[in-house]
């Protein structure tokens, strides 16, 4: 029991944001008023994305210097557990903005340049499987990941903050914080935050432990050949 602590965690944290962010009453700002729920699901899923990218270039730097496989494995299905937020996070962002900017895609500087950081990942994924040599897979995919990573995070943190973004925080907007004093909001993002994260983390053990058996039993074919 004690070792899945996390994973009840994870369920409670699920649930409260999912009522919470859903029933609880949040401030009634100016154009954004009750579309404000959106952000205990497309900010905080975009935060879980990170931190489990984070995880995959950590993991991918391990299995450069080691070549040992299970690093290579931690490091593909946390990013594709993180690819996955990604898209969410883009699908609840363009269902916002859709009610908040008038359109669900406005070519706004952060939206172009998360899609652009998705695409990367793509990339990555049809990059890894293309290749037949699970030694190649693993070298080429870590490096990949790694520059990957390193241009993700300018990308959607720093260039947005160069031009015009209707984003807060970015182009000159104000961040919620620099307007919105209420504690409302918080008591429901940053259980959300790590509501979504324990939840990549859950999904991205699944597939590693699945990875980790398909790999066992081919191994065992191989060998009773």
């Amino acid at each position: 029991m004690r070792a899945h602590w996390w994973k009840v965690l994870a369920i409670i944290l699920l649930a409260y944001t999912i009522i919470a962010g859903l029933l609880f009453e949040v401030p009634r700002l100016p154009i954004l008023n009750e579309t404000i729920r959106a952000l205990y699901f497309h900010v905080t899923m975009w935060f879980g994305m990170i931190i489990m990218l984070i995880v995959a270039v950590v993991y991918s730097v391990k299995y450069l210097r080691s070549g040992e496989l299970k690093h290579d494995d931690v490091a593909i299905e946390f990013t594709n557990a993180a690819i996955l937020f990604g898209v969410l996070g883009i699908v609840t962002g363009m269902l916002w903005a859709k009610f908040t900017w008038g359109d669900y895609w406005s070519g706004d500087p952060k939206q172009n340049a998360s899609a652009i950081g998705l695409l990367m990942y793509f990339a990555y994924l049809i990059l890894r499987n293309s290749l037949t040599d699970i030694h190649q897979k693993a070298r080429i995919g870590a490096v990949y990941n790694i520059f990957a990573f390193s241009a993700f995070i300018p990308l959607i943190f720093i260039l947005p903050r160069l031009t015009d973004s209707l984003h807060p925080g970015n182009g000159g907007n104000p961040g919620f914080n620099a307007y919105d004093m209420d504690s409302k909001l918080r008591m429901v993002f940053y259980p959300a935050v790590v509501a979504w994260t324990l939840l990549g983390f859950w999904l991205a053990n699944l597939r590693l432990r699945a990875r980790r058996l398909e790999r066992k039993l081919e191994d065992k074919l191989i060998n009773q050949q």
